[in-house]
């Protein structure tokens, strides 16, 4: 019988020893670091290293991702050796990407940490040899993963409240049918299965965020993943103009009332530019002579599908668990349901479920602010670990494998999904915003 119950508790520790469910432990320190951080010092990205706060802001984040490396990797019983002086490296190349991106130029413009980190990585690996020294610390999935737990804590269900049902109406609509749109031409287009499921998480949800979780669940290999999160940020450039010009040109057509066409606008901007930043630097052009209500609309429309993440990775995985090894379908048992589902992404719900109960229940002490401290940070140790994610990702990948022709199809296929967007996303806005809602008042 001891032997048994030894053999039991060691197929445990067997199974319970893999890299999701150490992310999932490894995050919930980081989860408890971000719960209290109302009494703790600021801890964040730094803009410059000017300061002795600036610096101890670095220090700190240096030393939580190290910590966060260390015990990982002593739990997956990964070699230690050469790790903190390999993670100096890419934890210096992070903070160069992340430090960019907060230039205001650059925020203005949506382009976030993780692509300068792609590109930066990208550099080095096909300009120069890849010492052995440095090859330790590249571990993008663990980053990855580690990053999505995190992320979790930023989505908070009073975003869907701030929207009413119109807007929560319109993230489901546009999310549903956008994804399966996107997933329809990407397929037509010989995009590969793991990567069309990306791509139109990407283009349907709110762009880099959503392609990073959708790709762990969807098993997207990095190189694909890096040339979908690249073209997400490049196409918003033109994006953030586009948008509010379509919106000054064609909305006055529909409607006379300065308050609708500033709600129509604000609800399409908002439901179609790819990030967040993009939405608020965008919203704030459209009508902007009348009043910001263009911005409000808009921002908390992107937040209402940023909620969404979740749904779209656990649908993801629901569906994958219906194919076999041989690609040939199977009914979807609990058992096989669970033996495929990213684990990791539980603790991306139960972040996101306990933050907005702690922000619902009055449990934070900022709970009634607009902007929690506690998400804050959640969302600085979010990027930070994505950021270094995605240096990995471009130390790791060959440049002929991001300009492949196979990614020509990728970009044709999130253009068209992209311009169907502009499109489907317009009459929803225009059918909730401007033509239920005021007539129910709501």
């Amino acid at each position: 019988m001891q032997i048994i119950n030894q053999y039991i508790v060691k197929k445990f520790w067997e199974n319970f020893l893999v890299e999701d469910w150490v992310v999932t432990v490894i995050s919930i320190p980081l989860l408890l670091l971000a719960g209290f951080a109302y009494y703790l010092p600021s801890i964040s990205i730094p803009s410059n290293l000017q300061t002795a706060d600036a610096w101890a802001n670095l220090g700190m984040l240096f030393i939580i991702a190290l910590v966060a490396l260390f015990v990982g990797n002593k739990m997956l019983k990964r070699p230690l050796k050469g790790l903190l002086r390999s993670f100096i490296v890419v934890f210096i190349i992070a903070t160069l990407a992340l430090w960019i991106a907060k230039i205001p130029i650059v925020k203005f413009y949506g382009f976030e940490a993780v692509f300068f980190s792609v590109i930066f990585g990208l550099i080095i690996r096909n300009c120069f040899k890849i010492p052995e020294w440095l090859k330790p610390a590249i571990q993008g999935e663990y980053f990855i993963k580690i990053g999505v737990v995190c992320l979790g804590a930023t989505i908070l269900f009073r975003d869907v409240m701030k929207s009413g049902s119109m807007g929560l109406l319109q993230a489901i609509l546009v999310v549903t049918i956008v994804w399966f749109f996107a997933y329809f031409i990407s397929r037509k287009l010989g995009v590969e299965k793991a990567t069309a499921m990306t791509l139109s998480s990407g283009v349907s949800i709110c762009g880099v965020s959503a392609c990073i979780t959708a790709a762990r669940v969807a098993h997207t290999n990095d190189k694909n993943l890096s040339y979908v999160v690249s073209v997400v940020l490049i196409v918003v450039v033109p994006m953030i103009y586009l948008m509010p010009w379509l919106a000054e040109q064609i909305v006055p057509l529909l409607t006379s009332d300065p308050v609708l066409q500033q709600k129509i606008a604000g609800a399409w901007i908002g439901g179609t530019i790819d990030t967040t930043s993009g939405v608020a630097a965008s919203s704030e052009m459209a009508f902007a002579e009348i009043s910001d209500l263009s911005n409000k609309t808009a921002v908390i429309v992107k937040a209402t599908q940023n909620v969404l993440i979740g749904f779209v990775a656990f649908f993801i995985a629901l569906y994958l668990s219906t194919k076999g090894e041989d690609g040939k379908s199977q009914r979807p048992s609990l058992g096989i349901v669970w033996e495929k589902f990213p684990k990791f992404i539980l603790g991306f719900v139960a972040a996101s479920l306990v933050f907005s109960l702690c922000q619902s229940g009055n449990i934070f002490p900022d709970a009634s602010s607009s902007k929690l401290v506690e998400t804050s940070l959640a969302k600085t140790l979010s990027q930070l670990f994505f950021s270094l994610a995605f240096v990995c990702i471009g130390l790791d990948t060959r440049l002929k494998d991001i300009i492949s022709k196979e990614n020509r199809k990728t970009l044709y296929a999130f253009l068209s999904a992209q311009c169907f967007n502009i499109v489907i996303t317009f009459l929803i806005a225009y059918l909730f915003f401007g033509v239920i809602g005021p007539k129910f008042n709501l």
